[in-house]
């Protein structure tokens, strides 16, 4: 049974969005799928290596159940190390495929994508700022079509952890009124 729900994962797997270097944030949301299927792990920087059995201080040696008990572990360390890294690899477009497909380490893939595409987040967040601030309203087009423009702005900020207090994005509203609105603006922020 659970391999099979693993095989209908892997089959939506596929149906990913694939990365084109935009929209890292999204992308990064595969972190539940690779949760999923129980090989998340793998990207854990405190994962410790498998370690060998070795003989006690009294010179005894390492049992058969705990050799074969290791061996195990590195052989599903190494199966999730290949999954993990095939799904990674997998939603990306050809041309970064091919720029990552040289690493041969899954976490090294993916502290190389955060690395990259994190730090243009920055300036995409900088940017959408800028976005907010700048947005006027005009009275050539309906108010409430240009209210949605600057939610879907607030959004894509919320959406990147930013916190706007509700009461700054009020006054912000009425600031950008159209000037037809103003008088409107005004008593509303007296209230």
């Amino acid at each position: 049974m659970e391999s099979e729900s693993i095989k209908v994962m892997n089959q939506d797997m596929v149906k990913l969005d694939r990365f084109d270097g935009n929209n890292f944030a999204r992308w990064q949301q595969m972190i539940f799928l690779l949760t999923a299927l129980k090989i998340y792990y793998i990207l854990d920087t405190n994962l410790l290596p498998i370690e060998e059995p070795v003989p006690t201080d009294d010179g005894t040696q390492p049992s058969a159940e705990a050799i074969d008990k290791v061996i195990k572990e590195k052989k599903k360390r190494e199966e999730d190390e290949l999954l993990c890294r095939g799904h990674i690899l997998n939603t990306l477009l050809d041309r970064l495929y091919d720029l990552f497909t040289e690493m041969k380490s899954t976490r090294e893939i993916w502290t190389s994508l955060e690395f990259k595409y994190k730090a243009e987040g920055e300036g995409t967040n900088k940017y959408l700022i800028a976005k907010y601030f700048d947005f006027k309203m005009v009275d050539t087009k309906p108010v409430l079509e240009q209210v949605h423009e600057l939610q879907v702005i607030v959004n894509k900020i919320r959406g990147r952890k930013i916190v706007l207090p509700e009461s700054f994005q009020v006054g912000a509203i009425i600031a950008k009124l159209p000037p037809f609105w103003k008088d409107y603006g005004k008593k509303f922020l007296h209230k």
